[in-house]
């Protein structure tokens, strides 16, 4: 795994795979999610691929009712909202990602610090599908 490149082409690809694949940098030890090049921390170019678990907790969260065009694409809008949230990794890093399972109609029900486990989410047809990274309460 450590001959991966790290770009989004590779990223998406794992995902595609059912992989979440961050970076170590060799020189200091930070991980990183997604997989980067260059450690921000030291400046080291000596990053190798890691294969992260998928599980972590639920960090911070909103409902979204006004969708991105990339979101109204994949059904959501004013009266099909969706999760989005920030969670941290067993590991370490955190991430920006939906949620699926929450109820959504009931926000309050959602608990911060409530365990999490990734899912991949296939998006379009033919040529133009990709995979999205989620994440299940």
């Amino acid at each position: 795994m450590s001959d991966m490149e790290f770009t989004s082409t590779a990223h998406y690809k794992a995902l595609g795979e059912r992989k979440l694949v961050g970076s170590r940098c060799k020189s200091c030890g930070k991980l990183f999610f997604p997989a980067r090049p260059m450690c921000p921390e030291c400046h080291g170019k000596n990053m190798e691929a890691t294969e992260l678990s998928g599980k972590g907790k639920l960090t911070a969260y909103s409902v979204i009712y006004i969708a991105t065009t990339a979101m109204i694409q994949a059904g959501f809008d004013r009266k099909n909202p969706y999760c989005a949230a920030v969670v941290q990794l067993n590991e370490g890093p955190s991430i920006c990602a939906q949620v699926i399972g929450a109820d959504v109609a009931h926000p309050e029900t959602i608990k911060i610090g409530s365990p999490v486990i990734a899912t991949f989410l296939d998006r379009g047809e033919g040529e133009t599908k990709k995979t999205f990274l989620g994440f299940q309460i």
